[in-house]
């Protein structure tokens, strides 16, 4: 057997009829969504406001004049700090408020209206910040793209004008000449590779040093014929002995090992910090929203009802 039941909420308005078991208790909605909306705006508003007279107080103590103003670390230490007690206040405002607006008598009601408010709070918080980064990363990006569009418009007038006085000046036929002799002395370079460094061309013993520097960086290590070809081109581009020319070689080998060590090192430094401040980070979210939900649920607490204290007023 069923039977058809009906309640009513906090705020008065007629509750839809439900179908519930035989012997089971009718039990009436216990949330009241516009005093937990109620007290997230007061919480924001308290915060907001907090927030600005924290921000007026800094700037009176920036004496530029005087050079009395407070260090970097200083100030900002207690701008969070002053952020973080601003919240905190408006959220156990909000609290209190949705708890009193309720009407509930029950602590653990009131406690949810306060924990309700703290959640929508973070949440509109969330994204209000989210809309405001993103708007900061669009105007800079704009602006970005402004100034790189009006360096790009000065760049091409630039190079037309250089262009202009370069065809007055120049003509096709040594403009080809020249670019011919370029790419002559390229394949020059490139065709000499492998021969008597004694007998080859500067270009070209410099084009199969840098051939066999890329591979010495490349596979990490040389053959003993690599090793020895790289040693008579030194020799011969800087005129030099063997003996010298190995020394170089080694010495040249030794600075890249330690750059490249210097450098690894950086990087893991820098991972190393970026995972330190992430934990941080993640820390301190997780301990500013905890105790924000300690103050939303404290000022709950204080504004739930007490309803032996109405009876006995209602009495007296």
């Amino acid at each position: 057997m069923q039977t058809r039941v009906s309640g009513t909420g906090y705020e008065g308005s007629s509750a839809t009829a439900a179908v519930l078991p035989e012997g089971a208790p009718a039990l009436p909605s216990r949330v009241s969504w516009g005093a937990v909306i109620a007290g997230a705006v007061v919480a924001l508003t308290v915060g907001l406001m907090l927030n600005a007279l924290g921000a007026g107080v800094g700037a009176t103590t920036v004496d530029a004049a005087a050079r009395d103003t407070p260090s970097a670390s200083s100030f900002g230490i207690g701008a969070a700090i002053w952020v973080l007690v601003s919240n905190l206040i408006g959220l156990a405002v909000g609290g209190y408020a949705a708890a009193r607006l309720s009407g509930t008598s029950d602590n653990t009601d009131g406690t949810l209206h306060g924990l309700a408010v703290w959640g929508t709070t973070f949440l509109i918080s969330a994204v209000l910040l989210g809309n405001l980064v993103s708007g900061i990363a669009s105007t800079a990006t704009t602006s970005a793209s402004n100034l790189l569009g009006g360096m790009a418009q000065g760049a091409g007038s630039v190079a037309s004008a250089a262009g202009q006085q370069v065809a007055d000046r120049t003509s096709t036929g040594t403009l080809q000449s020249a670019t011919q002799g370029l790419v002559d002395r390229v394949q020059g370079a490139l065709s000499g590779s492998g021969g008597n460094p004694a007998a080859m061309t500067s270009d070209q013993r410099r084009a199969e040093i840098g051939t066999l520097a890329t591979r010495r960086v490349t596979d990490g290590q040389l053959s003993q014929q690599d090793r020895e070809r790289l040693n008579q081109l030194v020799a011969a581009e800087y005129g030099i002995s063997p003996e010298e020319a190995q020394q170089r070689v080694q010495q040249a080998e030794q600075q890249a090992v330690q750059a490249t060590q210097r450098a690894e090192e950086t990087a893991r430094r820098a991972a190393d910090a970026a995972a330190s401040g992430a934990s941080i980070a993640g820390f301190s979210i997780f301990g500013i929203m905890l105790l924000g939900a300690i103050a939303s649920v404290i000022g709950a607490r204080r504004g739930t009802r007490d309803l032996l204290a109405f009876r006995r007023t209602r009495v007296s």
